[in-house]
């Protein structure tokens, strides 16, 4: 039996979920209950800190904490419930996807839709089960197509200009959102090395002063650098997040 916790700031929205969900209740396709309903995201999340979902079905545009701002709090629990974003705005689809979003249903949602998207909740909860957890990872848009790039294939992702390179070993990926978007679903794991980069930990072979001949690099062009393996690149450091690099890298013991 699948739990589901309805979130939108409409009444009228929640009360069509909620109907649409007893419809499919009642086809005995799917085992299926609402167990509760917020109006907002501090709502939602102080339901889900005494009680239970496996699914939430998550308005975007809400008063105060928006849906996908909410998603990413929940990506970060223990047990994250799968997520469905049911909007009536359609250019959110990508960031949903990068959130990692089950599904993306655009109002007015049809009971078709709904149920194909809580039957890939159920077959979701199931391999997380059977897998023991899902690894994380990020999403891009590659040439119409999106893509999902494991955070254990990512070994740095720098700012250029209006967008950020996400370097894998084997290839580099354009994102269109800021460092500061991505940094909260990154995880401990990476470390921010200056305002434009930020590194996994595994990656880093060295930390040293070296000459590094960029347009950004802070006083002259000789500055600390760490070198990211396996493709040997060198990423400048910023002096004020040095004592941090060289901290976090003893730890690690690079």
């Amino acid at each position: 039996m699948l739990s589901i916790l309805i979130v939108d700031d409409e009444p009228l929205a929640r009360a069509r979920l909620h109907q649409l969900v007893q419809d499919v209740a009642r086809s005995g396709r799917l085992a299926v209950r609402v167990g509760g309903e917020a109006g907002h995201a501090d709502a939602a999340r102080d339901w889900l800190a005494a009680n239970s979902a496996d699914v939430v079905l998550l308005d975007i545009h809400m008063p105060g904490l928006s849906g996908t701002a909410l998603a990413q709090q929940l990506h970060g629990l223990p047990s994250p419930p799968a997520v469905v974003f049911v909007t009536a705005h359609a250019e959110h689809a990508l960031e949903a996807f990068d959130l990692e979003a089950v599904d993306f249903l655009t109002k007015p949602v049809r009971l078709e839709r709904l149920e194909a998207a809580l039957a890939r909740c159920a077959k979701r909860l199931a391999a997380d089960h059977s897998a023991g957890n899902t690894a994380p990872g990020l999403v891009v848009s590659e040439r119409g197509r999106v893509v999902r790039v494991p955070l254990s294939d990512v070994l740095y992702l720098k700012a250029e200009l209006k967008y950020v390179t996400l370097r894998t070993a084997a290839r580099s990926y354009v994102l269109e959102e800021s460092l500061t978007e991505l940094e909260p679903r990154l995880g401990d794991a990476f470390l921010r090395v200056h305002r434009n980069a930020i590194v996994a930990k595994s990656a880093v072979r060295a930390l040293e002063r070296r000459e590094i001949d960029l347009s950004d690099a802070e006083g002259g062009v000789e500055n600390w650098a760490v070198c990211i393996r396996p493709v040997d690149e060198w990423l400048v450091v910023s002096r004020r997040q040095l004592a941090a690099v060289r901290e976090a890298l003893a730890s690690s013991g690079v």
